[in-house]
């Protein structure tokens, strides 16, 4: 027995170590980093970073309807813990610092609303969706160190027709349209703090790759600025018998080279992002950086150094044309890394702006404190073909929408009939109002939307600290499906990686806008008065309460003033002021006759005597009588 038992631990301790070699092997992920620049016509240079990891794991394996994901590797153990808890089948958080202008810089790659964004799908089995919801913004908020605590049922709604999941959505995967939840914050500041824990998921931080130009200063002395997280389960081969776990991190911002060069285009990586390349992640597979040169037909501008290839792209007769800069296969030198410096020959070479067939305006409208109203304005540059689009509006409880004020009009007077309009009304301190609207948009117009509100009164503790700086308004969100791709600056691309939406030919595009978030005042009492009360009655009370104090608490004496003025520190300071060496007014008694031999010794004695009279006013009568016996 005692030479077995060396055995039989040696043996357990071998299926165990193949248990786990065997568990390794079969849960295989990917990892994959991409960027693409793209210099607009008017200057401004975009740029979009893209971290992809691939999990090939069963989603929602497991009994009980719970997820095991277990054994991270390339997957951020943080974040894959969050989702088992919680079961989240789908996620979308974005963390946006300015507005992306559609008009002039096209669609983006992926679209965000200004502020904090979060939607989620939660699995089938959960019971309570709320509950549920409460922990994963909470489990958020202190992940990536924003203010998502602060969403609660007030600024979350279940829209039905804007938003359907990215992912798989049918079979083990199909969830009920109730465990849909979505909420914004759009008073979010996106700084510094939100993207170091953003980073930190990232298989190699910022220590290489492509997430080693990540300089927290360039990054947010920009125009727009905004990090995303996105987690969807996808296919895993053609056949899609198999799901994985997709997980994207993103981050795009868009910088003004000739706001800071007088005016030249010129940009490099070093001046963009204060740094090089130094080479790729050594956990990625793929390691790529495209530079969109499109607009070089008249070689307008020189791009150094040479790319590793230039691939010609085509869709629906969009061609686009790219300089791809492949990591693995680059020529790295120790002295430098790699360094994309486009350079123009002129110095303003800027060309006319063609805005999208598709965008949206949004303002209020209004003036005063009690009515107000919003106005969108939804444009159709198609010359002939028309466009269905879903226009969705979130609107907070203090402003109480008036459904039957509702216009849907082109900007010549004609009246649109939505399709299909939901509507769910709010109620005070409870739930916002949501409103779904389905209209087809004619061709080549301009159609508004318009609806009234009535501003809401707060009580005093629901104002914020800067309660005169108003109240903000979630963007509105259009979402379509695009028949042409010409306005995109990436198609929607199904698959995992940029390289899927660049190189992926497609009949359909579907697309999400969001519109300009909006600024309002409510009612709001003038917080400065309890301060003006409270100063008025400390003042009225200090001075009140001084002088009785002073007139009950003071004593009364009778002072020599001539013992007073003899000598010491008073003395000292007697003289100081001028009021030493004076006659005392005994001396000008003993000698009534003598008459002073300086003329300005008269009046220092008259001074003298002037002050010694008020020196007597302040001593009793009693001691006053007594001196004015001995003075006789």
């Amino acid at each position: 027995m005692a030479e077995r038992g060396p055995t039989l631990l040696f043996s357990v301790f071998f299926c165990l170590l193949c248990y786990v070699f065997h568990t390794v092997a079969s849960t295989k992920d990917e990892y994959s980093e991409e960027l693409l620049i793209i210099p607009f016509r008017s200057g401004q240079v975009y740029s979009h970073f893209e971290f992809t990891t691939l999990w090939d794991v069963d989603f929602a394996q497991g009994g009980g309807g719970r997820y095991k994901l277990q054994h991270f590797r390339l997957f951020p153990r943080a974040l894959g813990q969050v989702m088992t808890e919680y079961r989240v089948q789908e996620m979308h958080l974005t963390l946006t610092q300015g507005m992306w202008q559609q008009d002039k810089w096209g669609y983006p790659v992926t679209s965000a609303a200004p502020g904090a964004e979060l939607w989620a799908w939660f699995q089938q089995e959960v019971d309570d969706v709320d509950q549920a919801w409460f922990g994963l913004t909470n489990a958020l908020s202190g992940l990536f160190c924003a203010s998502l605590n602060f969403i609660d049922s007030t600024s979350t709604a279940t829209p039905h027709l804007s938003f359907r999941p990215q992912g798989l959505a049918e079979g083990l995967f199909s969830t009920k349209p109730s465990h849909l939840q979505y909420a914004t914050l759009p008073r979010e500041n996106v700084c510094t703090e939100n993207l170091t824990p953003w980073k930190k998921l990232l298989p190699c931080s910022t220590r290489t790759g492509l997430a080693a130009l990540f300089h927290a200063g360039q990054l947010y002395n920009t125009q727009y600025s905004s990090l995303g997280v996105h987690l969807r389960p996808v296919c895993r081969n053609d056949s899609c018998r198999d799901a994985s776990l997709e997980l994207r991190q993103v981050l795009s911002t868009v910088a003004d080279p000739p706001a800071t060069l007088n005016g030249k285009q010129d940009w490099s990586m070093k001046r963009y992002f204060s740094r090089s390349l130094s080479g790729p992640c050594p956990m990625a597979v793929t390691s790529r950086v495209y530079v969109d040169v499109t607009t070089n037909q008249t070689s307008s501008f020189t791009l150094k150094p040479e790319p590793t290839e230039l691939k010609l792209t085509n869709y629906q007769g969009y061609n686009r044309k790219l300089a791809v800069y492949d990591l693995w296969s680059f020529p790295f030198h120790k002295e430098h890394g790699l360094n994309v410096d486009m350079k123009w020959k002129k110095e303003v070479s800027y060309k006319e702006l063609f805005p999208p067939r598709l965008y949206v305006h949004r303002f209020v409208t209004g003036y005063g404190q009690e009515h107000g109203g919003i106005m969108s304005l939804l444009y159709n540059r198609h010359p002939y073909l028309e466009q269905q689009i879903i226009y969705m509006e979130l609107l907070p409880w203090f402003t109480r929408m008036y459904l039957h004020t509702l216009k849907v009009e082109t900007t010549e007077g004609n009246l649109v009939q939505p399709l299909l309009t939901r509507y769910t009304p709010g109620r005070d301190r409870q739930n916002p109002y949501l409103l779904e609207i389905v209209l087809t948009l004619p061709p080549d117009s301009t159609t508004r939307i318009s609806f009234s509100f009535e501003r809401a009164f707060l009580k005093w503790t629901e104002y914020p600290p800067d309660a005169n700086h108003g109240f903000y308004i979630s963007s509105a969100v259009l979402t379509t499906i695009l028949r042409q791709a010409d306005n995109f600056t990436v198609p929607p691309h199904m698959g995992s990686g940029l390289q899927s939406g660049l190189f992926h030919s497609s009949t359909e595009f579907p697309l999400r806008l969001h519109t300009e978030t909006l600024l309002i005042s409510l009612p709001t009492p003038d917080f400065s008065m309890p301060y003006n009360v409270i100063c008025l009655t400390c003042t009225v009370i200090a001075i009140a309460f001084g002088s009785l104090h002073n007139l009950t608490t003071r004593r009364f004496q009778y002072t020599d003033l001539k013992k007073a003025n003899s000598g010491g520190m008073r003395a000292w300071l007697a003289q100081l002021f001028g009021r030493g060496k004076h006659a005392t007014s005994e001396d000008k008694l003993r000698e009534p006759g003598k008459e002073s031999e300086d003329p300005g010794e008269e009046s220092e004695t008259s001074e003298e005597n002037d002050y010694i009279g008020e020196q007597r006013e302040l001593v009793t009568p009693r001691v006053r009588a007594e001196s004015d016996k001995k003075d006789r």
